[in-house]
């Protein structure tokens, strides 16, 4: 299982979902460019003392992303796309234990071409009142969920 977030904008949610996986032991991907300068600085602030605990693999572009994926299948299998554009819901998605949960940017999601790339859109089912879940409360929901259905939360 790993998480793929793409363009990150927002420090804070990109240190905050690096803290997560070291707590889970979950990979994450950084498919760049960021909306912000992405240095060990603004992780640590980000990601307090866990950025030595996490795995994690910066991408220089969503080609670059693909590519490397497409090298090491025994870790990069299905791309699970999160957005507010799907209309099937996560909790009802059958997660596998080589998927990559994949975030768009907080500010704008992600181009067509991702959604295109996708093997499955999924959503949060929400309020319709509701415009969207902030990003690193979202994967850490359908992260959890994943988790528990492929039985991969750490072990004691």
């Amino acid at each position: 299982m790993r998480l793929a977030l793409f363009q990150p904008d927002i420090p804070q949610n990109t240190g905050t979902l690096l803290r997560l996986g070291a707590c889970l032991d979950l990979a994450l991907d950084i498919i760049e460019p960021c909306g912000f300068i992405f240095n060990e600085k603004a992780m640590r602030r980000a990601g307090m003392d866990y950025l030595e605990q996490v795995s994690y693999r910066r991408h220089n572009s969503w080609q670059d992303f693909l590519a490397f994926r497409q090298e090491h299948p025994e870790e990069y299998g299905r791309i699970v796309l999160m957005t507010t554009h799907a209309s099937y819901p996560y909790t009802d998605f059958s997660f596998e234990k080589n998927d990559i949960i994949l975030m768009g940017r907080e500010s704008a999601g992600v181009p067509e071409e991702v959604h295109q790339t996708a093997d499955a859109r999924l959503l949060i089912p929400m309020s319709p009142n509701a415009r969207s879940i902030n990003m690193a409360v979202s994967a850490a929901m359908v992260i959890g969920e994943a988790l528990r259905q492929t039985n991969l939360f750490p072990q004691d």
